[in-house]
């Protein structure tokens, strides 16, 4: 049995038995439309065959290959040529530099623990500094006896608390 698209008119061979009375669901592979396909009586089968000849099955791959359509051509420049290449992305084929990569250098980072290093160092820095010049200040500003007595009071305690915690570890 031959079939017919309704949309581009290709022709397909199918077996006679491959179509039941009830019908069956059948798609183009050329455009995809589908529709449902019953079965040719064979009185209507006969008409035609007295009409027109059945064409071969190479006489129908004739007619798909004429009716099938042509890609369209693309108009532009091609992405990949070598002019747009160097146009758009500044990309030059054809010449051979070759550019080195520059070697990395290896970063060393600071890290945690010498922030903390010096973190500390500075704090003993400014500790070291007031207490050499505590009596110049006090001098100056009585009133900042009483913030030094708590400073020093405090250091001396975050001393002995440190020391109690290494005493007792043995």
């Amino acid at each position: 049995m031959i079939l017919s698209c309704n949309s581009c008119e290709k022709k397909f061979v199918v077996p006679d038995n491959a179509i039941s009375a009830s019908g069956r669901l059948v798609q183009c592979s050329s455009c995809g439309n589908k529709w449902k396909q019953f079965p040719i009586n064979n009185q209507i089968k006969s008409n035609e065959v007295k009409k027109k000849s059945i064409p071969s099955v190479k006489k129908i791959n004739k007619i798909v290959a004429v009716k099938r359509k042509k890609p369209k051509k693309k108009t532009g420049p091609d992405l990949y040529s070598p002019e747009y290449l160097a146009k758009k992305h500044g990309i030059h084929l054809g010449e051979e530099k070759i550019q080195k990569k520059p070697t990395k250098i290896a970063s060393v980072s600071f890290g945690f623990y010498n922030y903390l290093i010096v973190f500390s160092a500075f704090i003993l820095l400014v500790f070291g500094i007031l207490i050499n010049i505590e009596d110049q200040i006090i001098s100056r500003y009585p009133n900042f006896e009483i913030y030094f007595n708590y400073l020093f009071e405090t250091i001396n305690n975050i001393i002995v608390i440190i020391q109690d915690f290494f005493y007792n570890l043995y």
